[in-house]
């Protein structure tokens, strides 16, 4: 009892003092008064003491009521009273007063929408804002009290962010209370009577408006109030029909402009009052309209009953069309009905630009406004994403902290750590580090058949002839081409072959005659074994010829076996440098010896690309070191592409493996041979 006394003995006085600074508008008083109380207590009195003293001034002018709410509104930027005050005395104010004063006092709360949505009220007051404009609009009626209920709603808007959840339909319902209800009973005198007196019939508008038409334009507002209705098919044909109906309808009975406007005029021209009864004459837009039965006939004369049809048209097609978020799977046209819809939307369009005033004007806006209306439901679609305002760039304070923060630049090792963390190389430039990132594995991008260039070897050794295949570098190609795609490039002979140029020439007659020999095979039927005997028989005796051609030229140019002793003079013409050949395979006597010597058989394995279980293969299916080395060898021969005797010297080169190669006198040294034909590539090329 103690303390229930002593609050209120203390909020009489606040209220006392209260009274004499709002009298006098002396806030500094009611601030050094109440800084001698407890900061709680002094809030919690200072909030009853204004609520008290409101009660008195209920009677009075609005005015003075705005200047009260002004008054506690400073108290609370000084700390006197709790943040939510200012808008617990509006709602006080609101319940106490008729709907005219509400009206009129509501124009300080639109006016002070910046100082609500200051930090200080904000947070606080949000809740008590929008509990107050949702009592008002309960006790306003949406029909009489129209423009006040959009004020409210337009407050609502510009005091709540666009993010603000309590504001939007997140799930995209509708509104399925706004029932419009019409008199489709076909029993009685009603329909009788509607199909005698709605008939329109003159020379310039052709249109029987009967009870049918009556029905199906009503019925469409179904439609309207619930878009997903029509993914239904039964209700989708239903709508179809309707609105073809109507359609039809708009597009026969057409509104005059001109007649219109001619008609406004001498009205204009009669009237002899003041302004204000002009402005009475100025027509009137409802949202609602009536659906009385003998209202028909002049609500289609009306151009904005029109517009308002066509535009809910525009509505419902953009929600059928467009990606919504909440829509179910089933919820989709299909490709008809997208034919239908487009071709609609297009008639829609061209029945609003011919109603009057200003058609064509108008569906130009009313096409802006939906196309912006797709960007809110895209916004929708990302969750409602904050809006918020760019930030200013921020202003250096000279031209040379600009420059010196231009030239800073991230450390080289960061860079390539960052690279590296995402499994990339770095390669100091934008271009190079995106074309080495292309793949993974360079090598194996470099195996693909994209990067295989090989022409077909009749195409290069025909094409230019024997005189361009054997000049300069072509040469050098073509003894490449030779050794992949040619069997006549490995000759089981004792004797090396002769002058390059003379041995390019004997290759391009022989596949020149095989060319013809397979051409002339295709085309004879009957002879096919004879043809293949003789070819074979020529061919046999121009290689024996050749052979000894070869052994001629080289016995005259000395001896073709002193390998060592072939000059490197780069000054020499083609004509004048001896041809070699590149080993592609290996002799059984060649790979005993190689193996045989082969000590760390594994670590050559591994060199040639072979894994882990293929080693272990070579070594559980053979008895011996010989026998397994000689085994990879020989598979390493046979599969792999780019075996080659030059490549093995390369590779065991690299593995300090090279008294391998050294074989017996007896014996084709391999390591002698491979030197030579490196010394051949180099010549050919220069």
């Amino acid at each position: 009892m103690n303390e229930k006394s002593g609050f209120d003995e203390l909020r009489v006085k606040y209220k006392d003092v209260l009274t004499k600074a709002f009298s006098t508008n002396n806030i500094d008083l009611l601030d050094s008064f109440s800084k001698k109380a407890n900061e709680t207590d002094r809030k919690a009195s200072m909030d009853q003491a204004f609520r008290d003293k409101l009660l008195e001034l209920l009677a009075e002018d609005s005015s003075l009521l705005e200047n009260y709410v002004c008054f506690c509104i400073e108290s609370c930027r000084r700390q006197m009273v709790t943040p939510t005050m200012p808008v617990v005395l509006l709602g006080d104010i609101f319940d106490a007063l008729t709907l005219n004063k509400c009206e009129k006092l509501f124009t300080y709360v639109e006016n002070g929408v910046n100082i609500w949505r200051e930090e200080l009220f904000f947070v606080a007051c949000k809740n008590n804002l929008l509990r107050m404009c949702n009592d008002l609009l309960r006790r306003l009626s949406r029909s009489q009290n129209t423009v006040f209920c959009g004020r409210i709603l337009l407050f609502l808007a510009k005091f709540f962010p666009f993010s603000e959840r309590s504001g939007l339909n997140i799930v995209s319902e509708f509104n399925l209370e706004n029932v419009t209800e019409f008199g489709s009973d076909k029993s009685g005198t009603l329909k009788d009577a509607l199909d005698e007196e709605m008939v329109i019939d003159d020379d310039k508008n052709k249109l029987t408006i009967d009870y049918n038409l009556y029905c199906r334009f009503w019925s469409l507002q179904e439609f309207f109030r619930s878009p997903n209705t029509c993914y239904n098919k039964v209700q989708w044909k239903t709508f179809v029909l309707h609105s073809g109906s109507v359609l039809s309808a708009f597009s026969s009975y057409k509104l005059e402009a001109i007649e219109l406007q001619k008609s406004k005029l001498n009205r204009l021209k009669t009237v002899t009052t003041d302004v204000e009864m002009q402005g009475n004459k100025e027509q009137h837009y409802f949202a609602k309209f009536l659906t009385n039965q003998k209202l028909l006939e002049l609500q289609l004369s009306d151009s904005n009953f029109r517009r308002c049809v066509l535009i809910q048209f525009l509505i419902l097609f953009q929600y059928l069309t467009t990606t919504v978020k909440f829509k179910l799977e089933s919820q989709e046209l299909k490709s008809d009905q997208l034919d239908w819809v487009k071709e609609t939307t297009n008639l829609v369009y061209k029945l609003l630009g011919e109603t009057p005033p200003d058609g064509k004007r108008f569906a130009q806006c009313v096409k802006s406004i939906l196309k912006r209306e797709e960007h809110w439901n895209n916004w929708k679609n990302d969750g409602c994403p904050e809006f918020q305002k760019p930030k200013p760039p921020v202003q250096s304070e000279s031209i040379e902290e600009v420059r010196r923060v231009k030239k800073r630049r991230r450390p080289v090792g960061d860079i390539i750590k960052e690279y590296e963390s995402q499994k990339k190389h770095f390669m100091g430039n934008n271009e190079l580090t995106k074309l080495w990132n292309l793949c993974p594995d360079n090598l194996a991008a470099c195996r693909t058949k994209e990067r295989d260039f090989m022409p077909p070897l009749e195409s290069y050794m025909l094409s230019g002839g024997s005189g361009g295949v054997t000049t300069g570098g072509w040469g050098w190609r073509a003894l490449r081409l030779l050794v992949r795609r040619s069997p006549h490039f490995f000759v089981h002979t004792n004797n090396p072959i002769g002058r390059l140029p003379d041995y390019l020439d004997d290759m391009v007659k022989r596949i020149s005659r095989e060319v013809a020999a397979n051409a002339a095979a295709a085309n004879a039927n009957g002879d096919a074994g004879a043809n293949d005997d003789k070819t074979v028989k020529t061919e046999t005796q121009e290689e024996e010829v050749t052979e000894e051609q070869i052994e001629a030229d080289l016995m005259k140019e000395g001896d073709a076996t002193d390998i060592e002793q072939v000059p490197d003079s780069t000054d020499a013409t083609d004509e004048d440098k001896p041809a070699r050949t590149r080993l592609t395979m290996i002799t059984d006597t060649q790979l005993d010896s190689v193996a045989a010597k082969l000590a760390d058989w594994k670590k050559l394995a591994a060199k040639l690309s072979y894994r882990p279980d293929e080693i272990e293969y070579f070594e559980t299916e053979n008895a011996t070191d010989e026998a397994r080395a000689k085994n990879m060898l020989k598979l390493w021969f046979d599969d792999d592409e780019d075996a080659s005797v030059e490549n093995l010297l390369y590779i065991m080169e690299g593995l300090e493996m090279v008294e391998a190669c050294v074989t017996g006198a007896q014996e084709w040294n391999l390591w002698i041979c491979c030197k030579f034909l490196r010394f051949e590539s180099r010549t050919t090329c220069a």
